[in-house]
């Protein structure tokens, strides 16, 4: 009987250590993709965007805050679009997907920008 139990113990033992295992590389996967993400911030100001062309890495968050006293629109065609933000609003896009980003305002089609995602 005391070997049965023990053998039982064993197989619970094993069993844990490879939940354990399991959790444990999960989660440090999800930490270093937590660490990977980077925020970027292009602001908006005199009808331009600052930078106007910009190089992020695959998960980056681009955050766009529009310091000019006049309204402006972020617009990518068919990848993303912002509501019209006011002065001091702000829009974010994270970018999942490596290539180039043409954009523009809507309001104000002159201004263009262009994010590069390797």
């Amino acid at each position: 009987m005391a070997s049965v139990t023990l053998r039982g113990l064993g197989i619970r033992f094993a069993i844990a250590a490879a939940i354990s295992l399991c959790l444990s590389l999960g989660l440090s996967q999800y930490l270093g993709k937590a660490r990977a993400e980077e925020t970027t911030n292009v602001m908006i100001d005199n009808f331009t965007f600052e930078p106007a062309q910009l190089t992020v890495k695959l998960g980056t968050t681009v955050t766009w805050k529009n310091r000019d006293d006049i309204p402006h629109t972020i617009v990518s065609a068919g990848k993303f679009r912002s509501k019209t933000l006011d002065t001091d609003d702000s829009y974010s896009f994270t970018f999942t997907t490596a290539g180039d980003y043409k954009y523009f305002c809507s309001l104000h089609p002159h201004m263009t920008g262009m994010i590069k995602v390797e």
